[in-house]
């Protein structure tokens, strides 16, 4: 579950991580009465779960698609201009409380693409006016786990400010990795060892120390897959902040976070709220036209790869889990044709657990409750197979079946073209 910047922050400086001052808004007006409470001289930060946001581009209001998603409020399907009279980018520096209010009126409500986002961008609804400094220079640093190693590793690096991809690429030595061992933590000396590797100003070694132990401090506290701070820095004046934040938490550990606080569901893909709030087991929406219904995460992943081959693209990644009920089979079908550029849609199933009958009735009745109209291309096999092409073929509806996956895909693929 990813977090905004200003929740990233306060759950930082919880755990003593030296922040900018800052407050978070919704309007342009909250937006001056902050600025002016932090000396006018802001910056006006948008706050959406994406990176990239400063060389991002606005783009104007547009109608939602909200009748496909039913009651669920959708992102944009299509999108005008630039606003006008609106700077490239989601942050602005700002010298007034009364441009922070003309630059958040700019801002908020309008959709801000960025590497990132996709072409549909994200509504802007959440502001943060954070005070300005002088910067001497900028650092990165974020705490994961390593899947290779088994434990959590800090990972830290002179170049901040920048995607840690590119560093990594164009200069791996630029980037040193600390394996942590958890019986031990992280503790404040470790961390000022690693000031000096990066060979920081001598004045803010103490700071950069506490800031790297309050990292994994909150990395473990909030149960989170990654804690990151790109960039922190050393101001003019000697100071260290973490100026921007971004931390996502587990999932598996939700049970034991305040997640109902800190979620914002406006953020996340319509569809993937309603596969959760239908009880399925994965869907992820991707940028393909083959809509995807498959058990088994590991299976659901090589029927992508199967599609790719032959030419085509994913429009999801669904793994439904142990198919014991027929509304399942119908809700996941329903939600795969609610993407509008789903073409066609493979059924990939290997029933084991899962049964085969239920998901040929589910199929059916999908398609005579929603009207699908798509071809609907499926590979069955396993626990009652059988029973589910009796099914399918007493339908009378126009299934295209195949007898193995690399033949499935390159069916499914020519149907999506057609």
């Amino acid at each position: 579950m990813k977090i905004h910047e200003y929740q990233a922050k306060d759950l930082l400086a919880t755990h003593g991580v030296p922040v900018p001052r800052g407050v978070a808004v919704t309007t342009a007006r909250e937006a001056k009465r902050a600025a002016n409470d932090l000396g006018g001289k802001v910056v006006v930060k948008a706050q959406i779960h994406a990176g990239g946001r400063g060389k991002g581009r606005l783009v104007a209001k547009q109608a939602q698609t909200a009748a496909m998603y039913a009651k669920l409020e959708a992102s944009p399907a299509t999108m005008e201009g630039a606003v006008k009279g609106s700077r490239v980018g989601g942050v602005r520096l700002v010298g007034s409380a009364d441009r922070a209010q003309a630059e958040a009126k700019k801002i908020l409500g309008n959709f801000l693409v960025t590497h990132q986002t996709g072409p549909a961008g994200k509504k802007v609804q959440r502001l943060l006016i954070e005070e300005q400094f002088a910067i001497a220079d900028e650092y990165y640093a974020a705490v994961l786990i390593d899947g290779a190693l088994g434990t959590p590793v800090m990972i830290v690096s002179r170049e901040g400010g920048q995607a840690i991809e590119e560093v990594a690429a164009r200069d791996p030595k630029a980037i040193l990795r600390v394996p942590i061992d958890p019986s031990e933590g992280f503790p404040a000396y470790r961390g000022r060892q690693l000031a000096k590797q990066l060979k920081m100003p001598h004045a803010t070694i103490f700071q950069a120390g506490a800031l790297f132990a309050g990292l994994y401090r909150a990395f473990l506290a909030s149960d989170a897959s990654m804690a990151e701070i790109n960039p922190f820095v050393v101001t003019a004046d000697n100071r260290v902040l973490a100026v921007d934040a971004k931390v996502t938490i587990d999932d598996n550990a939700a049970f034991r976070q305040p997640v109902a606080t800190l979620r914002d569901k406006s953020e996340e893909e319509p569809m993937e709220i309603m596969a959760e709030e239908a009880g399925i087991g994965s869907y992820i929406k991707l940028d393909g036209n083959i809509g995807c219904m498959v058990n088994g995460a590991g299976l659901a992943m090589a029927t992508m790869d199967t599609i790719k081959l032959a030419g085509g693209e994913p429009a999801n990644f669904l793994d439904i889990g142990t198919v014991n009920r027929v509304e399942l089979v119908v809700e996941a079908t329903h939600i795969i044709n609610l993407d509008p550029n789903v073409k066609a849609i493979l059924v990939n199933i290997f029933g084991g657990m899962a049964r085969v009958d239920v998901v040929a009735e589910g199929l059916v009745a999908a398609i005579k409750k929603y009207r699908i109209k798509h071809p609907i291309i499926a590979r069955l096999n396993g626990s009652n197979v059988e029973e589910g092409r009796r099914i399918i073929e007493a339908s009378g509806l126009d299934f295209i079946l195949a007898d193995d996956l690399g033949e499935a895909a390159r069916k499914a693929v020519k149907a999506a073209r057609a």
